[in-house]
């Protein structure tokens, strides 16, 4: 049986491991909606918060798909490495960002229109 202390020092030393993981993805998550806020400001608050969660969940989860597709998991063993897959997270907020502003944008030149005309006017662009 282990002891006590180095049992819990372990079960810290996990934790710590899985935060730094965590957290650099949310540093390159935050990273890409700060850059992306820079360039284009949007016009209410309501249109700021659903862009910085939609640029959140591009960078967090298409960073990490984009990880898992290219079998990069093993530069989680090399701090050059972790740089890289921050900087991939990062990258994968960026298109994120650029879709919501488009809808918005394509949303707002509509604004006095049917449902119907939306849906119409987006098939034909498709």
């Amino acid at each position: 049986m282990s002891e006590p202390i180095s049992g819990t020092a372990a079960g810290v030393a996990g934790w710590k491991i899985i935060g730094g993981l965590a957290g650099m993805g949310a540093i390159g998550a935050g990273l890409a909606a700060f850059v992306v806020m820079s360039l284009t400001k949007p016009k209410t608050d309501q249109e700021w918060r659903v862009a910085l969660v939609c640029t959140l969940v591009g960078s967090i989860g298409g960073g990490a798909a984009l990880v898992r597709y290219l079998g990069i998991q093993k530069w989680a063993e090399d701090p050059f490495g972790m740089v890289a897959m921050l900087a991939v997270v990062f990258t994968c907020g960026l298109p994120a960002w650029a879709l919501v502003r488009a809808l918005f944008i394509f949303l707002d030149k509509r604004k006095d229109v049917g449902l119907d005309e939306i849906v119409r006017d987006a098939k034909e662009i498709l």
